[in-house]
């Protein structure tokens, strides 16, 4: 082997050495980065539930699939909300529901016999900026507080929701997502 070819070996060497190191590193922060990730994201969900229904000493009781979601966990469809006393107040929910540019995540909530919309919020969403990302604005969201269920559509389908201008398709994906899972929560409480 002459010298140049010895050098090259080395370099190689010491880079698969640091690349094995580097991946090692990488596993270790890994597993305890993604648990506080999911710790983080369940904590968002929490308040942002807590936000939908105010009231004090409830609780949130998880609904689950019985099928396992990739990770090996059961997924959460709902929510029931109970007072302290274990009745029943409402039910929560998130969604993920296709918007103009991306999925939309929205949270809503409502009452115990699906009259009345306690509320929606928005957790994550990937709609034009300055136009369709306005569905996280108060203006629009506050429509959704203590509306009728049978109210929740855009006016100009007969409902009581003014969808933002020039944002229409991220207007109704809110709308509809409300929709699907109180329709889906209710027919899996019934």
């Amino acid at each position: 082997m002459t010298g140049s070819n010895k050098e090259t070996l080395s370099v190689i060497g010491k880079l698969v050495i640091v690349a094995v190191v580097a991946a090692i590193l990488l596993g270790i922060t890994y597993v305890p980065t993604s648990a506080q990730i999911k710790l983080n994201e369940e904590l968002a969900k929490q308040e942002i539930l807590s936000d939908l229904f105010p009231e004090d000493n409830i609780d949130f009781e998880p609904v689950e699939r019985d099928t396992l979601d990739p990770d090996g966990e059961r997924e959460v469809i709902y929510y029931r909300v109970k007072d302290n006393t274990g009745n029943i107040i409402g039910y929560a929910f998130f969604n993920r529901y296709p918007g103009y540019g991306g999925p939309i995540l929205v949270a809503g909530g409502t009452d115990s016999s699906f009259t009345t919309l306690k509320g929606m919020n928005i957790l994550t969403h990937e709609e034009t900026p300055g136009v369709g990302s306005k569905i996280e604005d108060p203006q629009f969201r506050d429509q959704f507080v203590d509306l009728p269920v049978e109210s929740l559509a855009l006016a100009s389908s007969g409902g009581s929701i003014d969808a933002i201008t020039g944002a229409t398709v991220s207007s109704n994906a809110v709308v509809d997502a409300l929709n699907t899972k109180i329709r889906e929560v209710r027919e899996e409480e019934e």
